[in-house]
């Protein structure tokens, strides 16, 4: 088989998923960054360093993971992080030892006062000069990824006949930029005392937040788009508040994705099981349900199997500290169990730096059968 037909094969079975069709057998796909540098036997200051290098890297981990279907993304940016956490991240090499993972730090860097400014001058030019000022002012910046060249992972990745889903980051919701910016506790408590100028500001910042990303994304033909929710799932807020500063927002999202011709991959950590029968509002066919540990996955199928893919969920505790035949067993169940129609066998969130390869490998081997 040629790597154009190959490419084919996988893709087709990815997209028969999406679109709650019978695939020939369960797609697999893996997601990870950090699992990488010790695989390929790379430092995580190298991996951290290049985001060609990092895109290497994860390719030739992917190799070692056996026949698998796509990757989520490909190259890793690590200042990108703070671009849609709006923090602080610690590097290797940099702030920390060369063979330690990076940190996200999280700090109350989006001061209250900076609603009004959000306001008065508008998202853009507040978040440039907030970029500029209080996360990368002590940051050398060559090392920036804007200050980089692009990596277009598809140009790498589809002669190899490796699908990529989406490209880099996940689309961030105003509630999760401020969410991270603020700190939680601090935005939570905003949400109480202001919640007429925080929605304000959230009404400022969302044209402005992912169109971008959205260009790219179509420009050079990504399947989707990674969608984030972390901070805003339904178990951490009442229902009031949920329904007032997280839904609208997420769902417009999704629905400004979908209509640009792109999957929505919804990238959920925490537990998101009290509202999922809310997201029969998006797209069916459209959008890939990736949760990221938390979520009661046999719930979710029985409330959104018909309308919208599932894309998950081995626990990332089962490949740092199971068996492969764990790990193996516990796939072929939900193999079992989820598919045969739309369902994407997939770590629960990425998978982490301390994975053993051989349990990987079961995952892999599970979706086929072997």
């Amino acid at each position: 088989m040629t790597k154009a037909e190959l490419l084919n094969q996988r893709m087709t079975r990815i997209k028969k998923a999406v679109a709650l069709e019978k695939p020939d057998r369960i797609p697999v796909v893996l997601p990870y960054a950090l699992f990488a540098p010790r695989t390929a036997g790379i430092s995580f200051n190298d991996f951290c360093s290049s985001i060609a290098g990092s895109a290497e890297a994860m390719i030739q981990t992917y190799y070692a993971c056996g026949d698998a279907d796509g990757m989520d993304y490909t190259g890793f940016a690590t200042y990108g992080l703070s671009m849609f956490w709006l923090s602080k991240v610690k590097v290797p090499g940099q702030k920390l030892p060369e063979d330690v993972p990076y940190r996200i730090s999280e700090a109350e860097l989006v001061k209250v006062q900076d609603y009004d400014t959000i306001l008065n001058r508008g998202w853009p030019e507040f978040y440039k000069e907030f970029l500029g000022r209080r996360v990368f002012h002590d940051v050398a910046p060559e090392v920036l990824p804007f200050n980089k060249p692009y990596l277009d992972a598809k140009t790498v990745c589809d002669p190899l006949g490796i699908p990529v889903l989406a490209a880099g980051a996940p689309l961030s919701s105003p509630f999760e930029l401020l969410c991270d910016g603020r700190s939680m506790t601090k935005f939570i408590h905003d949400l109480f005392t202001m919640p007429d100028k925080v929605q304000a500001v959230m009404n400022e910042i969302s044209p402005y937040v992912y169109g971008p990303f959205l260009d790219i994304s179509v420009a050079c033909g990504y399947t989707g788009i990674r969608v984030g929710g972390w901070g805003a799932a339904d178990r951490m807020l009442s229902p009031k508040l949920w329904d007032r500063f997280v839904w609208p927002y997420f769902r417009k999202m999704v629905q400004d994705v979908v209509d640009r011709g792109l999957v929505a991959i919804l990238h959920l950590d925490s537990d998101w099981a009290c509202d999922l029968a809310r997201f029969r509002e998006l797209p069916g066919g459209r959008c890939i349900l990736g949760t990221g540990g938390h979520t009661d996955l046999f719930k979710a199928k029985e409330l959104l199997g018909d309308h919208m893919c599932l894309m998950a969920d081995v626990p990332t505790a089962m490949f740092s500290m199971s068996s492969p035949d764990a790990v193996y067993d516990y796939c072929t169940k939900l193999v079992g169990e989820l598919g045969p129609e739309g369902f994407i066998l997939h770590s629960g969130c990425d998978i982490p730096d301390d994975a053993k390869l051989e349990n990987v490998r079961a995952m892999v081997a599970a979706a086929a059968g072997n």
